[in-house]
């Protein structure tokens, strides 16, 4: 599954991509009588299809009545309360990167409900840490582009690892 995010973050239309690999991985995996390659293909063609043909419908069906829907305060306010979701949805993942990144070990942490992974502070990264506060300092302070700043960042890290003062993940 890390792989199908990995691919996802790198690609545009992340969640078509994911769930297109993993379409691929499961039919692949469970062929039945097919050649697995073949059962891959079409496990990862059908799953793009079921999930783009409804999206479509929805647009070409509800077209022509978005404009009489806009004064809708119920619809407004719900569509809010998804935007909100949304945010939320990827401040979580942001946060779960960041803690996956900067520290190499964390501890499962449940309760009350709740459900999240404490860091260990003992395994934090020093340069995946500095390496994250320059990325964040180039953008809001100098206000570097996104791609450059993932381009020096890409590169900085390569230049630690090559240099062996980063070790690989899980040494």
């Amino acid at each position: 599954m890390l792989d199908g995010l990995g691919m996802a973050e790198t690609t545009p239309g992340p969640l078509i991509m994911v769930l297109q690999f993993v379409g691929f991985m499961a039919a692949y995996r469970s062929p039945g009588a097919w050649p697995p390659l073949l059962a891959g293909a079409a496990g990862g063609l059908l799953t793009v299809w079921v999930t783009f043909t409804p999206c479509f419908l929805w647009i070409f069906l509800g077209a022509p009545y978005i404009e009489q829907l806009r004064g809708n305060r119920a619809l407004t306010g719900a569509l809010s309360a998804i935007t909100a979701a949304v945010v939320g949805v990827i401040l979580n993942l942001a946060i779960w990167f960041a803690i996956h990144t900067i520290f190499r070990q964390t501890i499962p942490a449940r309760g009350f409900g709740f459900s999240f992974d404490l860091p260990v502070l003992a395994s934090m990264d020093p340069w995946a840490l500095l390496l994250s506060i320059g990325a964040v300092v180039a953008i809001f302070r100098f206000e570097a582009g996104l791609l450059q700043t993932l381009a020096a960042s890409a590169a900085v890290g390569v230049a630690l690892y090559a240099s062996g003062l980063v070790l690989p993940l899980g040494a």
